[in-house]
Formats: structure tokens, sequence, C-alpha cells
């Protein structure tokens, strides 16, 4: 049976929104950040051989550099000041908290509530500049060595490395703003923005090939089917549930007695959403980057990486693969959905599982429960992100298609509308709240009744 917050968000009419000014101002908020972050990629690092670029460009579109462009919003194609994207932030992020599950102050600094998250936060900055400018002094000599820069030497390096990670370290900041003063998920929703922008360019280079006989129709057909069948597959499968029954005794407070009453835990197929695939992501494309640009002087030990690491490769799907169950596991338990905490709270709302005692016997149980959903979850991640690699290296198809691409534009955009529906709620319940307090006041006056003289 639906709560009562499922039953107003099934009713919500967005005519609400025209009333909501403050949902009206998060929105704009967003939209104008996510504006000023399009108009980043398209400012170029200085010193750049921009024919050379487009010419090394054109050509590597159809590989890794395709791929890095997708994540980067097409900054890294045109080399711009965005040229890394927030992927150091993500990288950081990542070592934070697989240091936090490991080592004991970052275990307690986690128990510490708000206080506690600022200082992670703190410390997941700092990593964000150390990464950033050890991949931008990479980038750079890269640059150099592949013949791309106009001028090398120190001066180069130098301008190369501040701009672009000062552009990685605006590009954070705006993303902590559309979180804290927009509607929310601000690192996603740049991701999600930077991938939808290099779609039409893709669509328009993959259909301008099947126009010239480079590419059979029978593939452009299948290519598409494969891209709705994804979608809708994707989509199915982030609104799934596992329901546990949760049931509640009958309780007196005071002079009232509450009826028993039952409620559910929902618990998604893939909690950790599309963080894992972002996640391995990251770090596969944290060796390639210098790789792609190095003008193939890049050593035997970077070659060989590219050469067994690069996309559609065996060791690359196996990689990729092991890292996005590690990272739904990871994600889920010390993260998107900690048992221990659920079973707490249960415990302490006299909630509890039909013949599961509370405490550490719901806990074990919950974890039970998690461990069976998350096999089925991080399957159906490996499968959406990989699929499209093995048909896309397999049929050789010229431009790049991923289904991390797809996972990301699905989960994020599925979450902003969510966010979207949240605030509308709240302000509906806003309204309902005043008009309650408005017929309070009204019922009081008249009982009242007018002054005797």
């Amino acid at each position: 049976m639906a709560s009562a917050a499922e039953q107003m968000a099934a009713n919500m009419s967005w005519g609400a929104f025209g009333k909501a000014t403050e949902l009206r101002s998060r929105i704009l908020f967003t939209i104008g950040m996510l504006m000023v972050y399009r108009l980043g990629t398209y400012i170029p690092v200085p010193g750049i051989d921009g024919v050379q670029l487009r010419a090394f460009m054109d050509e590597a579109a159809a590989g890794i550099g395709g791929i890095l462009s997708m994540f980067t919003g097409g900054a890294l194609s045109r080399m711009g000041i965005f040229a890394l994207g927030i992927m150091p932030y993500i990288s950081a992020s990542i070592i934070v908290q697989l240091l936090g599950a490991m080592w004991e102050p970052l275990k307690n600094l986690k128990k510490e509530g708000e206080q506690g998250r600022r200082k992670l936060n703190q410390y997941t900055r700092y990593g964000t500049v150390l990464l950033a400018t050890a991949q931008a002094y990479g980038l750079a000599k890269s640059l150099e060595a592949g013949g791309l820069a106009s001028d090398p030497g120190l001066f180069f390096t130098a301008a190369c490395v501040i701009t672009i990670v000062g552009g990685t370290m605006f590009l954070m900041w705006v993303g902590e703003q559309i979180t804290a003063r927009g509607i929310g998920n601000g690192i996603s929703l740049i991701i999600f923005v930077g991938i939808i922008a290099e779609v039409p360019a893709a669509l328009a280079q993959f259909l301008s090939q099947g126009r010239s006989g480079a590419i059979s129709p029978f593939v452009i057909v299948g290519v598409i089917l494969m891209v709705i069948a994804t979608f809708a597959f994707v989509v199915f499968m982030e609104r799934s549930l596992r329901k546990i029954h949760i049931q509640y005794p009958r309780q007196q407070r005071g002079m009232k007695v509450y009826d028993a009453s039952s409620s559910h835990l929902p618990i998604k197929v893939n909690p950790a959403g599309v963080i894992p695939a972002i996640f391995a992501s990251a770090l596969l494309l944290l060796p390639t980057t210098i790789s792609t640009f190095s003008g193939g002087s890049s050593g035997p030990v970077m070659s060989t990486v590219l050469a067994y690491f690069g996309p559609g490769q065996p060791l690359y799907l196996l990689f990729f693969t092991v890292m996005i169950v590690f990272f739904t596991y990871f994600y889920t338990r010390e993260v998107a959905f900690k048992t221990e905490e659920v079973a707490e709270n249960l415990k302490n709302q006299n909630g509890f599982v039909p013949g599961i005692r509370p405490g550490k016997k719901t806990q074990d149980y919950l974890d039970y429960v998690v461990n069976r959903i998350l096999v089925l979850g991080s399957a159906y991640l490996v499968l959406v992100a990989l699929l499209p690699e093995i048909i896309r290296s397999q049929f050789a198809i010229p431009f790049y298609f991923g289904g991390t691409s797809v996972l990301i534009i699905v989960s994020v955009g599925m979450d902003t509308i969510q966010q979207i529906q949240s605030h509308l709620l709240a302000h509906q319940y806003e309204g309902l709240i005043e008009k309650s307090q408005l017929r309070g006041k009204r019922s009081t006056t008249k009982r009242r009744g007018p002054a005797r003289r």
C-alpha cells in the first residue's frame, strides 16, 4: 500500500511549479552554473597549436580520444581549461572513501557527523589539487612530445598546469554550488551535461558515415535499436526494488493508543546508482589520458599499458568488470545502504522484520538480502557497461557509444526528476501546514466571539 507521501507525489500537479518560487530559483541557478561550465569547455589552454590538435583528435575520435572527449564534455578535444573535467575530483573521492573504510583516523571522522563530513570533504579537495596537478603536468609534457604545443618549454608547461588545475578546481566548486544551492547532484549533473552535449555531434558523424557508405545500413539500424533497448533496460532496472516488510507494534502515548501498523523498506536492485561505473571509468581513463597525447613517444611501459588496456581489449574488459563489482559492493555497504545504521534506526523506532529479532539479527538479515541483491545489481552494471564496448570493437563502429554513458544519462536524469518532485512535494506540504494554521486561527477567533461592552 502506498504511503501518503507517495500518493501525494503521484497526484502532484505540475501547476504547483509556478507557485514554488524557491524551486524555480534553484533550477535557474543550476542552469546558469551549467551554462558557465559549457562556456568554459570552449576556452582553450594557452600555447596549443589548434591545427595540429584538430588533426590529431580527428584521428583519435573513434577510439580512446572519443571516450575522453565524451567524459569531459568535449573540453579535451578542444584542449579547453576544463580538459581534465571532474575526473581528478572523482579519483580523490575514491581514495578518501577507500581510506575511510580502512584507516582508523578517517573512520572516526566519519562518525563525527556534519563536522567530520566537512573535514573529509576538505581532504578530498586537497587530493583533487594534487591529482589535478600531476595529471596536468603529465598532459602538458605529452602535448609537447606529441608536437601539439606551439612554443614548447617551461613557460608552456607552467601555463598549462596552472590553467588546467584552476579549471578543475573551478569545476569542483561549480558542482558543490549546484549541490548546495541548486537541485542537487552537482558532480553527476556536470558529467551528464558533458555527455549530452557531445551526443548530437557523435550521432551526426555516425549518420554521415552511413550516407557515405562507410557503414552498412543494417549496422546503423542495429546500433539505434541497441541504444533504445539499453535505455529501456536501464530504466527498468533502476526502478526495480526489493521491498522488506516492516512491522510496528501497538503503542501507547499518554492517553492515546495507536494500533499496530506496517510499512516496507525499499532496497534498489542497484543501490549504488551510477557511482561504480563513474569510479571504474575514472581509474581506467587515468593512464590512457597521458598515452593518447604522447604521440607514440611515451616509452615502452606506457605503450604496453595502452595496448593491453585499450577499449575492447580483454584485460580492459576484465579490469572494468572487477572495478565495477568492487565499487558496487564497496559504495553500497559504506555509503548508500549501511545495514548497521538501518537496523539501529528500526530498533529505535520499534520497527522489526517479522520473524527476525531487532538489532544484530536484523542487521545480519539485511546483510544477507543486500548481498544477494548486489549479485544481480553488479551483473546488471557489468552487462550495461561492457556489452556496447564488445559490440563496438567487434563491428568496428567508428564512434564511441558506451553503456556507461547511457547509465549516467538515465540515472542522473531520473535522480534529477526525483529531486524536483521532492522540492514540489515539500512546497505542497508547506502550503497545507499554512492553510491548517490559518484555519486554526479563524476557528479560535470565532469561538471567542465579539467582545462585550
